[in-house]
């Protein structure tokens, strides 16, 4: 076809006859630049030979491009497109292979630019996904409540609502701002009305934000040395191990107090303590883990999948008292979940009943280790009933003790404390 001078007269005029798929104006202005026409659409279009070969390039659609650039102005036209596209030809370059590398390159800042704006609510949820499967309930609950973002009604309130997370006013800070000097502010204001909370927030944080950097994606976006500075550290609240313990003159009144308890509390924090379990173990017991007949309990451990200990008599006693309103053991009639949620409370008020200093629920699954030396127990048969992992190479490679072994003296450790509380003669 011949060339001729391209006008918006002509291209308007432009058709495609009909049983033709496609027809082609050329401009004999610029090389290249031509027309093609469907009948759907008129595109303008480059041809060039490049190393002895045909390449054809979509410059764009018409009428959205212009034919030719207004005088004074800068914007895109297809004449001007195709001259460019010449001169790559005359450079030997191929503008399609240019094009993919200018698109290649705008794609990776599109996603360099993303990656930068990632912020800390982006990446919490990832973080907990990818390590939920190793976590127990109680520390998964613990992150989520972390990062809550308050003005919820409060359970036993119908006036006060939740307050938010001590991670919560991070969340929306990209990671590269969360430097030492804005970690550190935060550690201040929120140490100023729960710094306990605050240290096991920061605790939680630093994991996350070390997990980041093992992650192509987020690595280098946290600035160097953020958590770790002298001048966050210093702010967080020391966390110091807690030793509370019953002692033995102590079981009499903490028994006493706890039996007026109502009955499913009462059962739960005796057999806390008869067990040494950890509180949510425990209250996670299912009457499919009790064996009435061979006298065994089946316990969700935390270090391994689960773990048999000895079911003494007390504790069946205890345990056969408790009505089957479902398949908890520690069943509740109000909480969605069907079984206990916070024993604390009960056992607060036990121990102001009996006069006695505070002691936490682990407290008591200390109590158990503890108290059972009053009987000279081997410590390796307290840790297999506790489900402690073992920290010998002889606990771990060559001590798997019976169940029978572990009932006898599960049952003296039990016997003892009966005694010293003035349940049993």
């Amino acid at each position: 076809m011949a060339r001729v001078p391209l006008t918006i007269s002509r291209i308007d005029k432009l058709s495609c006859p009909e049983g033709k798929a496609q027809v082609f104006l050329r401009d004999s202005e610029v090389a290249g630049l031509g027309v093609r026409c469907t009948s759907k659409r008129k595109t303008f279009i480059f041809e060039a030979d490049l190393h002895g070969k045909t390449i054809r390039v979509t410059i764009g659609e018409y009428p959205a491009w212009l034919l030719d650039t207004p005088k004074g102005s800068s914007a895109p036209s297809a004449r001007r497109r195709a001259r460019e596209l010449r001169g790559m030809i005359d450079q030997g370059l191929d503008p399609r292979e240019q094009e993919r590398l200018v698109k290649e390159q705008s794609e990776r800042q599109q996603i360099e630019k993303e990656r930068h704006d990632t912020t800390l609510e982006d990446v919490w949820m990832l973080y907990v996904r990818a390590n939920a499967s190793r976590w127990g309930q109680r520390h998964l609950t613990a992150h989520m409540n972390l990062v809550h973002q308050g003005g919820e009604p409060r359970v036993r309130s119908k006036v006060k609502v939740t307050i938010p997370g001590p991670l919560a006013p991070l969340l929306p800070l990209r990671l590269q701002d969360l430097d030492a000097d804005r970690l550190a502010a935060w550690v201040e204001k929120e140490n100023l009305s729960r710094p306990t909370v605050t240290a096991l927030a920061f605790r939680m944080l630093r994991a996350c934000l070390n997990w980041c950097e093992e992650q192509p994606e987020y690595a280098q976006l946290v600035p160097d040395g953020a958590h770790s500075a002298k001048k966050v550290r210093q702010r967080v609240a020391k966390s110091n191990a807690k030793d509370d313990c019953l002692q033995k003159e102590q079981l009499a009144p903490w028994f006493h107090a706890v039996k007026q308890l109502s009955p499913v509390f009462s059962v739960y924090l005796q057999t806390l303590l008869l067990t040494g379990a950890r509180r949510e173990e425990l209250a996670d017991l299912r009457w499919s883990d009790i064996d009435f007949q061979w006298k065994t309990l089946r316990i969700a451990d935390k270090v391994e999948s689960e773990r048999i200990i000895p079911l003494t008599p007390y504790v069946t006693s205890l345990l056969q008292s408790l009505p089957r309103i479902n398949d908890w053991v520690f069943s509740s009639s109000t909480a969605q979940s069907g079984r206990i949620q916070d024993p604390r409370n009960a056992h607060n008020r036990a121990l102001a009943s009996a006069n006695l200093p505070n002691i936490t629920l682990h407290g008591l699954r200390r109590s158990f280790g503890t108290l059972s030396e009053w009987v000279e127990c081997p410590a390796g048969i307290v840790a297999q009933i506790q489900g402690h992992k073992p920290s010998a190479t002889v606990e771990k490679h060559y001590r798997k003790r019976p169940i029978d072994l572990l009932r006898l003296w599960h049952s003296r450790i039990e016997d003892w404390m009966l005694k010293e509380a003035d349940l049993i003669d």
